[in-house]
């Protein structure tokens, strides 16, 4: 038997799809404003904190939650811009390093501070401390929930 959501429930699941939607459509928009999308971005990012600018793309793949297929269309036309490059993985034939080129680097040096600027105009500012600690325990809930569904395959 199906175990439906209540109104109250429903109204909370979307608020958060609301949300995300928003936000997601938000922080796109003023990162075309720099020629990236928002997936560019948090490759780009996730890239410039490891090592040297490089990830195993296995590596990447699971830095930002996207499956292999999705990583590796998109990182072939981030390539094709210069953002990033791939190569193979000298220990590992079959693996695949993708590191930021220094063309990559400094598109998201100039995107990061608009990027920044926007997030904290639409998402910190209207938020107290005190709503902003609590989002984040939330966040940490709900977030450890999801990993735990994934790592299961469930």
């Amino acid at each position: 038997m199906v175990r439906w959501l209540s109104d109250d429930e429903q109204a909370t699941w979307q608020a958060y799809v609301r949300l995300r939607q928003r936000m997601d459509a938000a922080i796109s928009a003023g990162l075309a404003e720099d020629g990236l999308s928002l997936a560019d971005y948090e490759l780009m990012v996730a890239l410039s904190a490891a090592p040297n600018g490089c990830l195993r793309a296995k590596e990447l793949a699971t830095e930002v939650c996207w499956e292999k297929s999705r990583l590796s269309k998109h990182l072939a036309r981030m390539d094709a811009r210069g953002l990033v490059e791939r190569r193979p993985a000298e220990e590992d034939a079959r693996g695949v390093i993708v590191q930021l080129t220094p063309q990559g680097r400094l598109a998201l040096e100039r995107a990061a501070p608009n990027h920044v600027d926007l997030v904290r105009r639409v998402f910190i500012e209207p938020m107290t401390a005190a709503e902003a600690q609590v989002l984040r325990a939330l966040a940490d809930k709900v977030v450890a929930g999801a990993e735990r569904v994934a790592d299961l395959g469930a």
